[in-house]
């Protein structure tokens, strides 16, 4: 039976509460309450009375712990990130002070040396424009490289050397690529490590080792392409190549197969290479020197089979097709106008004289960058700079159109550089 003991229902068994209902809400409620460990202290244990009387049932209070809210427990943190910083700040400023009285002193008036730099390549870079096409060919194996201040990584920082290339492949393009990829570094370091007074040299050695390292790599495995799906060593691959360096005060041009550099020098058309084909009388005499014949099968060709006497790669044809490049080197002019460098897709069908006269009238639509301030400048300087890579590169996709309208069969690349000095 139940009994009443100070207003507390006692019975044999402790009368169960009611069950909720297992709804969602009441779930959701029961999932809400807090659980506390109620730990009862020994003061709250009440004595055993003495002659085994009942036990008097006592109230039990419960320490439940006080926990921090939110707020106070961010100022906490927020107070100790404080003082690890103050920390840290102390110990930077403690170890900057003593850097500064053993490292040395800088003058940070002056601009970095990397702007520097970089102003003075863009102000010593002539302005220029590219065009390459494959035409009517199945395939295309030009290649063409133009690297503005190539030399700028010297210690001497030589800005003002330019370097541009095009590259003529024949039997697949990939030697004319790595020629496009390695050559002006190979150039570059023949140029720091020799003597820059001597361009032929630099440049012959430049030939001969980019000439290595194609022929080394003919044995091994190579980029994709058709080739190694008839001769799996590549030795029936070449190119032509024809690079100009153009200097503040020259323009060194080493030509190597029928690619051709002409110079426009107030309107006339000066050769700055000469191809090297078969029939060319030093060359004949050349090849037949080296035990080689020239047999005319569609013109002349060395054992009738490459129409150029010299190339980079063609090992099979070896001794007769060398890769030693003839190199010239011009003075600058104030009459020089510009340098066009392209491959024989376009000599074929265009003239040196014609060339001239199309990228000269090109050229003379837009007149050359003007220094600011000067009197009677309509146009600011950087649109006059606009518009003269707009004129190279003009010249250069008229050049193409003219060969493609006259009916060229080979691939076209064309380079046109803007020659003419800041008045």
């Amino acid at each position: 039976m139940a009994g009443m003991c100070c207003g507390v229902n006692i019975g044999e068994t402790e009368a169960t509460a009611p069950v909720e209902p297992s709804s969602k809400s009441a779930r959701r409620r029961r999932m809400e309450i807090h659980q506390f460990n109620f730990v009862p202290t020994d003061s709250a244990v009440a004595p055993p009375l003495e002659g085994g009387g009942k036990v008097k049932r006592q109230k039990i209070d419960a320490v439940v712990p006080v926990l921090p809210s939110r707020e106070c427990a961010n100022a906490v943190e927020k107070s100790d990130l404080i003082g690890e910083e103050k920390a840290v700040k102390e110990e930077n400023q403690v170890a900057g002070e003593a850097e500064k009285e053993s490292a040395p002193s800088f003058d940070l008036s002056s601009p970095p040396l990397d702007l520097i730099n970089e102003s003075s390549i863009a102000q010593d870079c002539p302005k220029f424009g590219m065009t390459s096409v494959c035409g009517r060919r199945r395939d295309m194996e030009d290649a063409v490289a133009i690297h503005p201040a190539f030399c700028r990584h010297n210690p001497n920082f030589r800005s003002g050397l330019h370097f541009f290339g095009v590259y003529d492949g024949h039997g697949c393009s990939h030697v004319a690529k790595r020629c496009r990829d390695r050559m002006h570094e190979i150039v570059r370091g023949e140029f720091q490590n020799g003597d820059s007074s001597s361009w032929e040299q630099i440049m012959v050695e430049s030939f001969s080792k980019m000439d290595k390292e194609v022929v080394e790599c003919s044995g091994g495995p190579t980029t994709a392409c058709r080739c190694e799906l008839q001769t799996p060593q590549c030795d029936a691959v070449g190119s032509t190549a024809v690079v100009a360096v153009v200097t503040p005060d020259k323009i060194v041009v080493s030509n190597c197969g029928d690619s051709r550099a002409v110079l426009c020098r107030n309107g006339v058309a000066i050769p700055l290479s000469v191809d090297h084909k078969p029939d060319r009388p030093d060359e004949l005499d050349r090849i037949q020197d080296a035990g080689g014949r020239v047999i005319f099968w569609d013109g002349p060709r060395v054992l009738g089979v490459l129409a150029m006497s010299r190339a980079i790669g063609d090992n099979y044809l070896k001794p007769y097709v060398i890769s030693e490049p003839e190199v010239t080197v011009t003075e600058r002019s104030p009459d020089d106008e510009c340098l066009i460098l392209a491959s024989d897709g376009l000599w074929d069908v265009v003239s040196n004289e014609t060339a001239c006269g199309v990228a000269r009238m090109c050229l003379q639509s837009r007149k050359p960058p003007s220094p600011p301030g000067s009197p009677g400048n309509d146009i600011t300087v950087t649109e006059a700079e606009q518009s003269s890579d707009k004129a190279c590169s003009d010249a250069s996709i008229l050049l193409t159109k003219l060969a493609l309208a006259r009916h060229s069969t080979d691939n076209v690349s064309v380079v046109v550089v803007d020659l003419r000095r800041t008045p």
